[in-house]
């Protein structure tokens, strides 16, 4: 069964690799547009405008722990979706933007005052803003030209901010709702524990390279 495995996992990679990446922006775009059609047309419940930013966070943050779980899912042996890696992050920009802007535009209605006293009622705002914030360079960031220019070390340690977007977006979900139900704390669970199996292979990394210098210098 095993020799039949490892086949049928290299064909399966092959498949992704030679996959296109517009059918999972395509993909990934029919949420948003399902929301904004229910919002069109009065079908998202007593508060629309409130619904429609959460269904819009949410799939920004969906997108987020998508693109987060891509190097455990091939670490623990599933195929490599690296390639796809890029497009899942820009996905969940768009999304944390159209919630952002939904935001300012349909709840605040661009009135500096009305959000400035909201952010200082609600810090949960300032901490979306924040995961925003640092949303921007990294989808600014995302295409081979600037990667080219500021080299792949760089250009890594850049997008290593993508964890703490993912922590601010987490706590944002789990402090805009007053009961705390399951939903954002299953969420912030799987942030977290997508985190640590991160750190842990940072840490094993750097158990290995430790362990490796001494052998080296002996042979030297």
């Amino acid at each position: 069964m095993a020799a039949l495995a490892f086949p049928a996992k290299r064909s399966i990679q092959r498949a992704l690799s030679a996959a296109p990446r517009w059918p999972l922006y395509l993909a990934g775009a029919v949420p948003g547009a399902w929301v904004f059609w229910l919002a069109l047309n009065n079908q998202l419940g007593a508060d629309p405008v409130k619904e429609l930013e959460h269904q819009l966070g949410l799939w920004a943050l969906r997108f987020l722990i998508a693109g987060l779980a891509v190097t455990p899912i091939r670490r623990f042996g599933g195929p490599s979706l690296i390639r796809f890696r890029r497009a899942l992050g820009l996905l969940a920009f768009f999304y944390a933007a159209a919630h952002l802007a939904s935001y300012l535009l349909f709840d605040q209605g661009l009135d500096l005052h009305a959000i400035g006293k909201d952010i200082l009622k609600r810090p949960y705002i300032a901490i979306g803003m924040a995961s925003f914030a640092i949303l921007v360079p990294l989808a600014a960031t995302s295409n081979a030209l600037t990667i080219k220019r500021l080299g792949a070390a760089a250009w890594q340690k850049l997008h290593r901010w993508v964890y703490v977007a993912a922590i601010a977006a987490a706590a944002h979900f789990l402090l805009v709702v007053k009961s705390w139900p399951a939903e954002p704390i299953v969420y912030a669970a799987i942030v977290a524990v997508l985190l640590l199996i991160r750190a842990g292979f940072a840490l094993r990394r750097r158990l290995e390279r430790f362990q490796a210098e001494p052998a080296e210098a002996v042979q030297s």
